[in-house]
């Protein structure tokens, strides 16, 4: 059984990490044709967030889904519809057309995730988790960063970049089709699957990853755009994105492996505390590449680490069915997040200029912060009224 679990979570990162590198590309792209079209950042925002919008709209139905198909079935099919969508944007630029195929995209992906990410937690106790989530994550990154490189050669190849971008993430059914255990699922009497009993326990999880979902998807977005309002050619802007990833990326082994031996949470606030502080000298750092790209690794790596050790998070408290639970409340936040986060950072950097990114940012950051300090308190009261 070992060997087949082992086999099956090689096949499981092989696979998800071709679709992050589908999922890099897809997104810098989308930003990169409606800005070559005359958008503005506004009409960029809305079209992200149509993505999240479709992860919003499937996080209720991803247990229900992977129950009637089978987790493999199930992203399986979740790998042909947003392949099948993002070549269908290739052959039209009617803006409706592409809004209902974001959405397709993001509908299937949150689900993929939803799935895999459930299943990733369950693979390893509490010593190793951080590690095993953290080759997880890192193998997924690693892809997705390579994304806007790749946006970088083909961003003008308009003849058939979105069908080369459909087209990769079908090279990740050969891996998924070695996948043969399905994860647990059951609900058991001391982790009773309701999200009513689930969220309560982590709030701190849900505003990670909501910080880490928005940070993602307007680096790949938005980020490029920021950049270029800063004096940075179009084809360096988009590499700011590969920086932030290259850190989140390589960083989260070492991460994962500081929680297992000094304690999550400590590493989790560490973490966070870096984003607050370093996120506001990104404007001055800008046109001055000799600061600028070692200060976006980092940031990368501290961001990502925010999201990674949510998972960790999740492993550590639930189990069976509430553990799918709480994926997908995990899938729920990072959609909200995604969903409206790109709108409101759109709209500001339209009307407040482009450093209104880095505030929102910031803001999402600090409100972890806030959520885990309150999570903190509350886990004392708790203790105090047990002792």
């Amino acid at each position: 059984m070992k060997r087949i679990l082992s086999r099956d979570f090689l096949a499981l990162i092989l696979s998800v990490a071709v679709v992050g590198l589908g999922l890099g590309a897809t997104l810098p792209l989308t930003a990169l044709a409606l800005t070559q079209a005359g958008y503005g950042t506004d009409v960029v925002g809305l079209m992200t967030a149509m993505h999240a919008g479709g992860g919003l709209a499937i996080v209720p139905l991803a247990s229900r889904i992977a129950a009637r198909f089978g987790a493999r079935e199930a992203i399986v099919g979740t790998v042909i519809a947003v392949a099948g969508a993002t070549v269908l944007m290739q052959f039209t630029t009617n803006l409706w057309l592409w809004a209902v195929l974001r959405f397709v995209c993001g509908a299937a992906l949150m689900l993929l995730f939803t799935i895999g990410e459930a299943w990733v937690t369950q693979l390893a106790d509490d010593s190793t988790r951080g590690r095993v989530v953290a080759i997880y994550a890192t193998n997924f990154t690693l892809f997705q960063m390579a994304g806007p490189v790749l946006v970088s050669f083909i961003g003008d190849w308009q003849a058939g970049r979105f069908a080369l971008c459909g087209a990769i993430f079908l090279c990740a059914l050969p891996a998924l089709a070695l996948i043969r255990v399905a994860p647990q699922t059951e609900e058991t009497h001391d982790a009773p699957a309701n999200w009513r009993h689930v969220l309560p326990r982590m709030p701190a999880i849900v505003v990670g990853t909501g910080f880490f979902a928005l940070f993602d998807t307007l680096a790949l977005s938005l980020m490029p755009l920021f950049a270029m309002s800063h004096g940075v050619s179009a084809e360096v802007a988009v590499l700011f994105a590969s920086a932030l990833l290259l850190g989140d990326t390589t960083m989260q082994f070492p991460i994962g492996w500081l929680a297992d031996h000094v304690g999550r949470t400590r590493v989790h606030i560490g973490a966070a505390v870096v984003v607050v502080m370093l996120l506001p000298l990104l404007p001055w750092a800008a046109s001055r590449p000799w600061v600028c790209w070692p200060l976006l690794y980092v940031i990368g790596a501290a961001a990502g680490s925010i999201y990674t050790l949510s998972l960790v998070a999740c492993g550590e408290r639930f189990r069976g069915a509430a553990l799918v639970s709480a994926t997908s409340i995990v899938g729920g936040s990072w959609s909200i997040a995604s969903f409206g986060g790109p709108v409101v950072a759109g709209a500001l950097m339209r009307q407040s200029g482009p450093n209104a990114l880095i505030a929102v940012l910031v803001a999402s950051a600090a409100a972890f912060l806030v959520a885990a300090a309150w999570e903190a308190r509350a886990g004392r009261a708790v203790s105090n009224v047990s002792d």
